[in-house]
């Protein structure tokens, strides 16, 4: 839609938090004040609009958090939003508080719930933010490089002490259904091994070969990296005890991955994303995804958007075991 009568917006973080959430949000508000709206924070997410926990912001309340990883608007994850009633009770409340227009910021199931908001007249500009970096329409999401770099660190730790005691450690990093973080963090990290969701994995011919072909080439300690949607992170570790008679160890990250300082990248990405959606609005065009294509910002259909899917290039996958070999 372009006929521009939007003058008081709201905005909204929702689902697991990303560093980088709160550059989102202050590039939000700041822009949106530039562009003359009124800018309302929701808090908890979708949770916060059912319940009515929306207040005005300006720039005083955005002063002093681009560096703060999380999210000032907190997040939750609501079931009752995922039903008709629970969208309708949504825009019931939007109109309350007489918002124009609300911009989300999340993943996938985020993303859902503005299409579902944007059906039911709610004029809504998604954000897509999440470490996993599984957005289809988009090239990077907000927290994916300060996740990889946490990731990055932790690897770099665990190597010190796998050396120490020559033993095997087993990383499960985050990533349910994608494994962008994984592998690119197991050739950050000079992984022997690295098991995505997306592709099949035999334990013996993709975890096993490696390390064995490793240790007989007079290496003796090893790193292999798990994505969470992959799972049984201990039993890859008891099997490769078991078989090789390596000392194995595992450690699972969880959600050490979604904290800290958002990275410069995540920062300007943020910020560029958040500056684009008011830009839209201001414009009177809204039912948008706000995307990155390759550096520059772009925006699609909000339907479109939700359709479209991203894969890990083969490329990255076969340089991965390539520069595994010892």
């Amino acid at each position: 839609m372009t006929e521009n009568k939007i003058r008081r917006i709201g905005v909204m973080t929702s689902g697991g938090d990303a560093p980088g959430m709160n550059a989102a949000i202050r590039a939000v508000v700041r822009s949106g004040l530039y562009h003359g709206f009124e800018v309302y924070g929701i808090q908890r997410g979708y949770e916060g609009l059912l319940d009515g926990g929306i207040s005005e912001m300006n720039n005083h309340s955005v002063s002093n958090i681009i560096n703060r990883g999380g999210t000032i608007l907190k997040t939750a994850r609501s079931k009752v939003f995922n039903t008709p009633d629970g969208v309708q009770r949504g825009k019931a409340m939007a109109e309350i508080f007489r918002l124009d227009a609300i911009v989300v910021i999340g993943g996938d199931g985020s993303f859902r719930g503005a299409r579902d908001l944007h059906r039911v007249g709610v004029p809504v500009i998604g954000i897509p933010a999440t470490i996993d970096n599984d957005i289809g329409c988009s090239d990077y999401t907000i927290g994916y490089d300060t996740a990889m770099n946490t990731v990055k660190e932790a690897i770099d730790r665990i190597k010190d002490t796998a050396y120490s005691h020559e033993r095997c450690s087993v990383v499960e990093v985050m990533g349910r259904n994608a494994g962008f973080i994984a592998i690119n963090c197991g050739i950050a990290g000079g992984a022997e091994a690295c098991i995505i969701p997306e592709k099949e994995f035999d334990v013996g011919e993709d975890i096993i070969k490696p390390i064995l072909s490793c240790r007989n080439a007079g290496k003796n300690h090893y790193i292999v990296i798990n994505a969470e949607g992959v799972g049984g992170t201990m039993e890859i570790a008891e099997q490769i005890r078991q078989k090789t008679g390596i000392s194995t160890n595992t450690t699972i990250l969880g959600h050490l991955q979604r904290g800290g300082s958002p990275t410069v990248r995540d920062r300007v990405a943020a910020s560029l994303m958040g500056a684009k959606a008011t830009q839209l609005l201001s414009q009177g065009i809204y039912g948008r995804v706000v995307a990155m294509k390759g550096e520059g910002v772009v925006d699609y259909d909000i339907e479109a958007a939700l359709e479209m899917k991203k894969e890990i290039d083969e490329h990255l996958i076969h340089t991965s075991k390539i520069l595994s070999l010892y």
